[in-house]
């Protein structure tokens, strides 16, 4: 990919962030950014769903995660040019509201972004409470648990984003080490000559259709790899985001990636495909195989963190998109109200819960997944042709370009993923994008009336 990036100047950006109170600070270094992105990435997806893409194509559940890489990558170009071109919160609602000028288009887009991490974030509450928290203390109330965790994080997104970031980066060293464990303990249960290398090679299909196998797992997978997008939402509090962004972005795409080829190759070779695909801690019936061997209870608190990693940055990315759509006034002002002292979108933060919450009460956890995935594509779909469509808008900076090859591709490839999935999982997505309709419809009813969006009174 042909990177122009010359030298940059945001003096000009941070200079206006400055005037404004109501801005956010920009406290966001590269390296915070980069474990954003690995946290993300690397987060409860992995952990739950090695065993499930293994019931999709056998042993080789490594190639439906590298080919589910791949096509992110494609996208992944897209958010890099729009992101360094625009360096706002707000992310894609602000590229697709920028390239096409529809208020009724960002909204529809933003709202599925936004609504896709508040998916994962009940996805991952309620995964919580699955087999890694049970090894540790028995039966326990799922849903109860996952409303809990989402309290205890809203608390910590409101404190401040460098709070946030810094907790980040720890949790992520935590889960990074629980990843390279599985990959260790499984190297050396195998050179004790147990486990089967060759299983990591077979598809559980004939020859002609392993290319549909693959794709099909790799719907599955994308969830683990989705969180690539999350970061370009904190560009407004990110330092020197035109230079940041791409190299955290694709640097932490390569680490995950490196990482996700490891474990899942180790894992299939060290387990049988059936014992992973029947367990909700398939890496579990890893961790506790040969000479090094460990507890399971260790790994379960390792697996919890990384859990809790990946809804604090769902979390942290839906309010800030909330945020962003506020403050460009495709939703009430109301939405860009920050909290004193703090600078944190609070109002943002309290909804993006409540929703949340509501969704761990009355979803299911395999159902919530494929939804933020259908949603995701969605917004993809729309990122990457707001990629083409800018190209007529002319900036004064620098900023990371792709070859008009890259968006085209990362639109064809979403509407291949999205043909994997099943017609329940539209309906969901539709009902959720409805009620984002109904919203928007209540808001521009109201600014028609007043001739004014009712947010500005706010003072933002």
């Amino acid at each position: 990919m042909a990177e122009t990036l010359g030298r940059v100047d945001d003096t000009a950006d941070e200079g206006a962030a400055a005037r404004r109170e109501d801005k956010l600070k920009r406290v966001v270094t590269p390296a915070m950014l980069l474990f954003f992105v690995v946290g993300d990435m690397v987060g409860g997806g992995i952990y739950a769903l090695v065993g499930e893409v293994g019931a999709e194509v056998g042993g080789a559940i490594w190639a439906a995660f590298a080919f589910a890489l791949v096509l992110a990558l494609f996208t992944a170009g897209s958010y890099a040019e729009l992101v360094t071109k625009y360096p706002r919160a707000g992310g894609a609602a602000a590229f697709i509201h920028r390239a096409f000028g529809n208020s009724l288009v960002t909204f529809v887009v933003g709202f599925a972004v936004m609504m896709s991490s508040i998916t994962s974030a009940a996805t991952l509450s309620r995964a919580f409470g699955g087999d890694y928290l049970s090894e540790l203390a028995g039966d326990v109330p799922t849903a109860l648990i996952g409303v809990g965790l989402i309290v205890l994080v809203a608390l910590v997104n409101s404190r401040g984003i460098a709070e946030s970031a810094k907790l980040n980066i720890a949790f992520t060293t935590i889960e990074l080490c629980g990843l390279l464990l599985v990959v260790v303990i499984a190297v050396a249960f195998l050179g004790g000559g147990d486990g089967d290398p060759g299983r990591a090679f077979t598809l559980d299909t004939s020859d002609s259709a392993a290319p549909f196998v693959v794709l099909s797992g790799a719907a599955l997978a994308f969830y683990a790899l989705i969180g690539f997008e999350d970061s370009v939402n904190l560009a407004e509090e990110a330092q020197n985001p035109r230079r940041s962004y791409p190299r955290a972005m694709f640097g932490g795409i390569l680490i995950g990636g490196v990482i996700y080829l490891l474990v899942t190759i180790s894992a299939s070779m060290a387990v049988p495909t059936d014992r992973l695909a029947g367990s909700d801690g398939p890496l579990l019936e890893v961790v506790g195989l040969g000479p090094l061997g460990v507890n399971t209870d260790i790994f379960s608190v390792i697996a919890l963190f990384a859990l809790t990693n990946g809804i604090l940055i769902n979390m942290i990315t839906a309010s800030r998109l909330l945020y962003g759509m506020g403050d460009q006034r495709v939703i009430p002002g109301l939405f860009s109200r920050v909290l004193p002292g703090r600078r944190t979108p609070v109002i943002a933060i309290v909804f993006s819960s409540l929703i949340a919450a509501a969704l761990i009460l009355t979803g299911d956890l395999a159902d919530l997944a494929d939804v933020t995935v259908m949603l995701l594509l969605f917004a993809f779909i729309g990122v990457n042709a707001a990629v083409l469509r800018a190209r007529r808008d002319r900036v004064e900076h620098d900023h990371f370009v792709v070859p008009t090859a890259i968006p085209v591709l990362g639109i064809l490839v979403c509407i291949g993923l999205l043909t994997q999935q099943e017609a329940k999982i539209f309906g969901r997505a539709g009902l959720l994008l409805a009620l984002g309709l109904v919203l928007w419809g209540v808001n521009a009813l109201v600014v028609r009336r007043t001739g004014d969006d009712p947010g500005r009174e706010t003072g933002t």
